[in-house]
């Protein structure tokens, strides 16, 4: 059984982002559309704006999805080395990680139960 890892990245877009004009915005997001599709075979990615509900350290997060921890790594080496980021206009805050249904891999490997 392959676990799958599940990862809520927090982040937080500063008011500089939104300072710049939305033509700008979407040039560096396109920039960063291009990072993920290039992992897209290995890492499942889905973005959500949070800023309007109640996040209280965060405006967005991303949730991520593989059983590939190299290419995970890997894709977010590559945003940490991208322009809205190196700018300082976001910044990760906080990962939270899981495996899904990693119990029942554990009984089935180690203690042999069907």
């Amino acid at each position: 059984m392959k676990l799958r890892f599940m990862m809520i990245v927090l982040l937080e877009f500063y008011p500089g982002w939104l300072a710049l004009p939305r033509e700008e915005r979407r040039k560096y997001a396109s920039g960063l559309q291009d990072i993920i599709e290039k992992y897209s075979p290995q890492v499942g990615v889905r973005f959500f704006d949070a800023e309007a509900l109640p996040g209280k350290e965060f405006t967005d997060f991303v949730i991520c999805e593989t059983d590939d921890m190299k290419a995970y790594h890997y894709l977010w080496e590559e945003i940490r080395d991208s322009e809205p980021y190196t700018k300082g206009y976001m910044k990760i805050k906080d990962v939270i990680m899981g495996l899904e249904n990693a119990f029942q891999s554990y009984e089935k490997e180690m203690l042999q139960m069907d």
